[in-house]
């Protein structure tokens, strides 16, 4: 049997077709002309449309059921089943879109995480990125649990996920430092902190330089020895910076603007005792210019365990809905500089190799 004349591997079993000099039963056909009502295995008549499955227009065969688009096989048993399959737009409520993770290729965002749906108007005069933050009061920062870190000892690169008050994602953090500075430096370490969008764009960034004595409150009147970060957004922008000041025994930072004026104040508790017995939040209290409390921010009691074992800490941030978006930005960036300052230290830990002592 020649090429043409080989049954057609088609959607459903066809009938050997004749060849195309030959003509049907009870008819004349031309020598290289097609049959009235004889079409070639595999083409389409002009001004036609190709048959549509599982909707209107041309049916399977009997006992069989095809379902999905036009051109897939069905099994063997003669049905083929496709499950539905929903495709949903980045930040449209109630369907996230598979993220990966920035500095992590490869890795994928759960697929329980539910993100925040992105505002459909921007605000006047707002960096891109943040026009989350125009419908926002208040923001839930959850440090991620290294558990190689908890074993090993190793510290490794600090990664947060930042939620509205429903628990919907709105932000991801991750850190990018030097590893000497992490294993020899500890929480004075330098560091970049990228927070990326539910689209994977770095909307804005947080930049602590590496400064070897600072941290002392009572050394914070130089800028060498304070405490300090730059918040930009977009990156390469910067909009704010929070800056340690000086104080005798309870911590105090202040937010200014880019003309390094001060337009809030942070100030923090004497004792920052938290443990089993004590399980209260430890709260640092966010006032304007003239000392009115607006806001705060609230480090909470992760359990026995966690406290114990890592230094994973759970942050919430409270500020007026209608502050500048670039102020919320800028106290975010005081969030990170305080955990790094106050809770990053590792846990102690008895020596397990501690020598007997002689006798």
């Amino acid at each position: 049997m020649s090429d043409n004349n080989k049954p057609a591997q088609g959607l459903y079993p066809m009938q050997e077709m004749p060849s195309a000099t030959q003509a049907p039963s009870g008819g004349q056909t031309q020598p290289g002309t097609q049959p009235p009502d004889t079409q070639a295995p595999g083409t389409q008549a002009p001004g036609t449309q190709p048959p549509q499955y599982g909707g209107q227009g041309m049916q399977p065969p009997p006992g069989i059921q095809y379902g999905g688009q036009y051109g897939m096989q069905p099994p063997a048993g003669g049905q083929y089943v496709v499950p539905p399959v929903q495709y949903a737009q980045p930040g449209q409520p109630g369907q996230p879109p598979m993220m990966v993770q920035p500095g992590a290729p490869g890795a994928t965002q759960p697929q329980s995480a539910q993100w925040m749906a992105m505002p459909q108007t921007r605000a006047v005069d707002c960096p891109p990125g943040l026009e989350y933050l125009t419908q926002l009061d208040q923001l839930l920062v959850h440090q991620q649990v290294e558990l190689m870190e908890v074993f090993t000892g190793f510290e490794f690169k600090n990664r947060y996920i930042l939620k509205n008050s429903m628990g919907q994602q709105v932000y991801y953090a991750h850190e990018e430092s030097d590893g000497c500075q992490r294993q020899c430096c500890g929480n004075q370490r330098g560091f970049v902190m990228h927070i990326d969008d539910n689209m994977q764009q770095e909307v804005f960034r947080i930049v602590r330089e590496f400064k070897c004595c600072a941290g002392w409150n009572c050394c914070a009147c130089s800028d060498c020895c304070a405490m300090e970060v730059a918040v930009e957004a977009p990156v390469g922008t910067i909009v704010g910076y929070v800056r340690q000041t000086v104080s005798l025994c309870s911590p105090m930072y202040e937010i200014l603007g880019t003309d390094r004026n001060c337009i809030l104040k942070i100030n923090g508790p004497c004792c920052m005792c938290q443990n089993a017995c004590c399980t209260n939040d430890i709260e640092f209290q966010i006032h304007s210019k003239d000392d009115a409390a607006i806001g705060r921010i609230s480090k909470q009691w992760g359990g026995i365990y966690k406290e114990s074992y890592t230094t994973a800490d759970n942050f919430t941030l409270s500020f007026p809905l209608d502050l500048d978006v670039r102020v919320k930005s800028t106290l975010l960036g005081a969030v990170f500089l305080i955990d790094f300052m106050y809770f990053e230290q590792k846990p102690e830990r008895p020596n397990r190799n501690r020598r007997r002592r002689r006798r």
